[in-house]
């Protein structure tokens, strides 16, 4: 583990660092434009991205990478070890000034997720985990909650989705959240801030690499909305669906969620 532990506290220097290049663009006026309809970035995504891609590689020269805003290559696959990022998960809540988006990194060695940080530089909460030594917010030890019922629970989820008619069965009332980035959402559910969140829509290896590793290393689960593991650094780097939360609440979820069959 201490290879992991290494890399865990490269990642935390590292991501503490890009949110200081993050504030100064929320801060000012930072260009946007749209990579694709919907799918906005922003100069200092692109300056982040530069920074993380500098110092995590020259620290780990033989690491290979992916992320949001690095055009993906083949070579990765053949490595065993691979860092994946997101500069900035959130980047609509940060064109607006809202304190919704994270600096994320990720380790993965043989497809699964050793070490893990998530920043967010506005309201400086750092997250951050090791493979079998925990999590932490800000240094602190975190767990997430020991809730037991869909009653009553606070989940991130769009409220679309929950009030959809299609469901069989209604949703208990419960207390919904929104966040702009997926992995702020799921430090959030590690943490013990929110009880579980839910996302039935397709997402990338880097929205979801960080939090993974943090929300099981605080005692959770984090998988697609049937159970499935979620595998890192594939060729194609997605997860159909997403859900977090501790076992019961993870569990009553799946009750619901296992049989859909996602576009």
């Amino acid at each position: 583990m201490t290879d992991s532990i290494s890399d865990r506290d490269l990642l935390i220097a590292a991501v503490r660092d890009a949110g200081a290049i993050a504030r100064e663009g929320y801060a000012s006026v930072s260009k946007s434009w749209e990579k694709s309809k919907g799918n906005p970035v922003t100069e200092t995504d692109i300056a982040v991205d530069r920074f993380l891609n500098e110092r995590l590689r020259a620290a780990r020269t033989d690491y290979g990478w992916l992320s949001e805003e690095t055009a993906d290559t083949p070579e990765r696959l053949g490595s065993q070890r691979v860092f994946i990022v997101d500069p900035i998960d959130g980047t609509l809540a940060f064109i607006k000034r809202k304190a919704e988006f994270a600096v994320c990194a990720a380790v993965v060695d043989g497809g699964v997720v050793t070490s893990a940080a998530i920043y967010n530089p506005i309201t400086e909460e750092l997250f951050a985990a090791v493979k079998g030594g925990g999590a932490t917010l800000n240094g602190a030890p975190i767990h997430v909650t020991d809730r037991r019922e869909l009653e009553g629970c606070r989940m991130l989820v769009a409220r679309d989705v929950i009030e959809h008619p299609a469901w069989p069965t209604p949703w208990p009332k419960m207390e919904i959240g929104k966040r702009a980035s997926i992995a702020y959402r799921m430090a959030l559910v590690a943490n013990g801030t929110y009880d579980a969140m839910m996302a039935l829509s397709s997402k990338y290896e880097w929205d979801t690499s960080a939090g993974a590793l943090i929300v099981a290393e605080a005692g959770g689960f984090a998988t697609m909305h049937n159970g499935a593991a979620l595998p890192f650094n594939q060729a194609v780097p997605t997860h159909r669906s997403l859900v977090c939360a501790g076992p019961a609440v993870h569990a009553a979820i799946l009750a619901r969620t296992g049989h859909i069959k996602l576009p």
